[in-house]
């Protein structure tokens, strides 16, 4: 007995002096953090292949594990990001990949919640690595028009950043972003948007109509490939590139899911929910469509990603799925942080993140 207060004693002074030290100790946790976060760069550790990561796994709507589409693709040691949507580039830095080293943003379509975090990914990756050159955005046709309004839109900021910080930190050459443009091919053909050594990149047709044009892009690097879909209802031209690839990255959205809200929307009078509800069914691929694309095309595995609707009440993750284990089993569902490594020379595909 006397023991057992002498523990509880001893717990107690220290929690208090854990409280009247609290300032000093969040200090020191801070100082420790900043340090990893300074000095820890991902792709340094990241064996020679092909590594995909979700910076953003959700849709326009809020998820607390999936923000707006955005994925990290890691060819060698050189990152590239396709979309930017909301929170993509704070999950980027999260996942400690350098922002500053960014060698190019590839936007499938222009749809807003692909695109509205594109400002602070192409300031930051200014600043960060003190950058000379803007980003590179590559895409189809389009892309110069919104280059262009994003930097009239950060151009003030730009002066305040160079005038604070100088030339060292924040070059005036190396503001905002560059437009690189190409003309989406015509479906059953590729057109190649970046070569470089091991690394091709190439767009294909994907149908998202009334949105036009829209791609998806396939990464080779060392004979290891993965497909990004972009936003797209099931789509043959999809199917006919995928075939083999290692990794699929394939949209979804749920069309039982978004059913209830419809419902629930046209219930409750919110006529302009209601009718977007309905809209957004005909040119998005449900899970079990993504996973028939899957299974024809014969992938090594498939990711899921840009979900809709948000997954938050208990059994949502389950009613998303329903039906797609009996079409495809090798799946994983995507959330903010889920990280595949495709090595060079093997035929290995490693989960090797969840999550954030």
């Amino acid at each position: 007995m006397k023991k057992s207060l002498l523990i509880l004693a001893a717990v107690a002074i220290i929690g208090v002096v854990a409280y009247t030290q609290r300032a000093d100790i969040a200090m020191r946790l801070m100082a420790a953090g900043a340090k990893s976060a300074m000095t820890e760069n991902l792709t340094d550790n990241l064996e020679d292949g092909l590594h995909v990561a979700l910076c953003g796994a959700g849709g326009p709507l809020p998820d607390p594990k999936r923000s707006g589409a955005c994925v990290a693709v890691v060819a060698g040691k050189q990152l590239f990001i396709v979309d930017a949507g909301t929170n993509g580039l704070r999950n980027l830095v999260r996942m400690r990949y350098p922002a500053g080293d960014i060698e190019a943003v590839l936007l499938t379509h222009f749809h807003s919640d692909h695109v509205d975090g594109l400002g602070e990914l192409a300031t930051i990756r200014w600043v960060n690595g003190a950058n000379t050159s803007p980003l590179p955005v590559i895409g189809p046709q389009g892309v110069q028009q919104l280059v262009n309004g994003f930097n009239t839109a950060y151009r003030q900021d730009s002066s305040y950043r160079n005038e604070h910080h100088g030339d060292t930190v924040a070059p005036l050459s190396g503001y905002g972003m560059v437009a690189r443009p190409f003309t989406a091919p015509a479906l059953g053909e590729l057109e190649t948007v970046y070569e470089q050594g091991d690394v091709k990149i190439q767009a294909l047709l994907v149908d998202h109509a009334p949105v036009k044009p829209a791609v998806g892009y396939l990464f080779s690097y060392k004979g290891r490939t993965a497909l990004i879909s972009g936003d797209t209802s099931k789509s043959a031209n999809i199917e006919k590139f995928a075939q083999g690839v290692d990794l699929l990255v394939h949209e979804a959205l749920a069309p039982n899911l978004v059913g209830v809200m419809h419902d629930t929307a046209t219930e409750v009078g919110a006529d302009g929910l209601a009718k977007i509800t309905l809209d957004i069914l005909d040119y998005h691929a449900s899970p079990v469509e993504a996973a028939e694309t899957a299974r024809d095309a014969g992938v090594g595995h498939l990711l899921y990603y840009h979900i809709v609707p948000p997954l938050i009440a208990p059994g949502s993750e389950a009613a998303f799925l329903e039906g797609v284990d009996a079409v495809y089993p090798d799946y994983t569902l995507g959330e903010d942080g889920t990280a595949f490594s495709l090595p060079a020379g093997s035929t290995d595909i490693i989960l090797t993140r969840k999550g954030l």
